[in-house]
């Protein structure tokens, strides 16, 4: 598979594309473990660069998996890093999605769902963790993010653009008090 950047970009995806519950931000510390630690296809600085960037860019939060098989392989690498990750998924859900509709209602769709919440949630934050704990922000960014989590919980309705908003001026203000001028 290393001699096939594009099969290994295949082989690594697609699985952790069946794995998405909740979506992108649950699998993210795996695409983190597999892209930095196992392939070594990134540094963690790249990876984190590449977050920022598909973040930043509207649409799924898998993105990031384009951008890495880009740097792995070029267009070809994006395209096929790409199908890796949002076809498996795609097929998955219209599949469960027919079946879902044909027993709307049962008894046991309600369970399924409420099973399935805290598991994407701890997914969700597993990948937050990774990001926040390989950012090497210091006490600093795990006090910002602190307070943020509970102000989301708090004021559900909050929009996050505020929380980043206030999260950079407080990072703004600790390099002005930090730095000499």
């Amino acid at each position: 598979m290393r001699d096939n950047p594009l099969l290994a970009l295949l082989v690594t995806f697609a699985p952790l594309s069946l794995a998405s519950i909740g979506g992108g931000l649950s699998i993210l510390s795996d695409i983190q473990h597999q892209s930095v630690d196992v392939h070594h296809w990134l540094t963690q600085a790249q990876f984190l660069d590449d977050f920022g960037i598909s973040r930043a860019a509207p649409g799924p939060n898998t993105l990031i998996v384009t951008l890495i098989g880009w740097q792995v392989a070029g267009w070809a690498g994006a395209a096929v890093a790409s199908i890796a990750i949002f076809v498996p998924s795609s097929v998955l859900v219209y599949g469960l999605a027919r079946i879902w509709r044909r027993y709307r209602g049962a008894p046991w769709q309600a369970k399924i769902e409420r099973g399935l919440a805290p598991i994407a949630a701890g997914l969700i934050l597993a990948g937050g963790l990774n990001v926040l704990r390989t950012a090497d922000g210091g006490w600093l960014a795990w006090a910002v993010a602190a307070v943020s989590t509970l102000a989301l919980l708090r004021y559900q309705k909050l929009s996050p653009f505020v929380l980043l908003g206030m999260g950079a001026l407080v990072f703004a203000t600790a390099n002005l008090l930090v730095l000499p001028a």
